[in-house]
């Protein structure tokens, strides 16, 4: 199958919106190592611009995302060959939860493996009716096992296992109600959903969100005596800053802040 010159399309609009669409949908938009490099390549440019607010990840055709392409996989039969591609698919989902803003997942179809742990990863997601997740390696004789990372932290854990054990798939409605996504909307308003969306983010100051994002995970995975030590001194941080200081004066004047003018 030809691979398309643009692989992935970036989008920045004047707002510092950002926006990677996968775009391989012959492919159903499968992380392949081109893919991979291109999502690397991406997320490395939002995070070096200092303008950037909010980062959308999106795709082109049926599916969302696929996976990893299990041809290309199979036709490199190494195991060090697989694990410096898991690898490299772990440094892209981990660069996703380092960028300072939000990252929002716009999932229009199928979700699977990879492509699920890709929904896990991001912030935030907004889903259409007709999308469906799983991961469902296990039919193929492989445990997804680096998906089940950003799954387990989305899900109950004996929600994310029995995904992860039976391979059975989800619909919208269910991903919605286990906490894989946000919203989930007729395919029709989806992206008038997801622009709503992006708006409440750029109504906030980044500085706070950025600082409120990197809190947010590293408290998750410590004990309950160090994450108050870290929040707290994350809220100080953030209280002492220029826009937490001109919002709560704006509170107490009975006026809207400046950073919202």
């Amino acid at each position: 199958m030809t691979v398309p010159q643009d692989l992935l399309l970036h989008h920045r609009d004047d707002r510092g919106v950002h926006t990677l669409t996968l775009n391989h949908p012959k492919a159903f938009n499968v992380l392949s190592e081109a893919m991979l490099a291109a999502l690397r390549d991406g997320v490395a440019q939002v995070a070096a611009d200092p303008a950037a607010r909010v980062l959308v990840i999106a795709a082109e055709g049926r599916a969302f995302c696929a996976g990893h392409d299990l041809k290309e996989m199979k036709a490199r039969p190494e195991q060090a060959y697989y694990q410096e591609l898991f690898a490299r698919c772990s440094r892209l989902m981990m660069s996703l939860r380092a960028l300072d803003v939000p990252v929002v997942a716009r999932v229009q179809g199928l979700a699977t493996a990879a492509g699920c742990q890709l929904v896990a990863q991001c912030d935030l997601a907004v889903a259409a009716e007709g999308a469906t997740f799983g991961v469902n390696g296990i039919d193929v004789g492989l445990f997804c096992a680096t998906p089940g990372v950003a799954l387990s932290r989305n899900l109950l854990p004996k929600q994310a296992m029995e995904m992860l054990m039976t391979g059975d798939f989800i619909d919208a409605q269910q991903a919605l109600s286990r906490g894989l996504v946000n919203r989930v909307v007729p395919a029709g308003e989806l992206d008038a959903a997801l622009e709503a969306l992006v708006k409440k983010l750029l109504a906030k100051p980044r500085e706070a969100l950025a600082l409120g994002k990197q809190l947010f995970y590293r408290q998750l995975e410590t004990g309950m005596d160090a994450a108050y030590q870290l929040a707290g001194h994350t809220m100080a941080c953030n209280m002492a800053h220029p826009v937490a200081q001109e919002g709560v004066q704006a509170f107490i004047d009975k006026r809207v802040p400046s950073w919202r003018a």
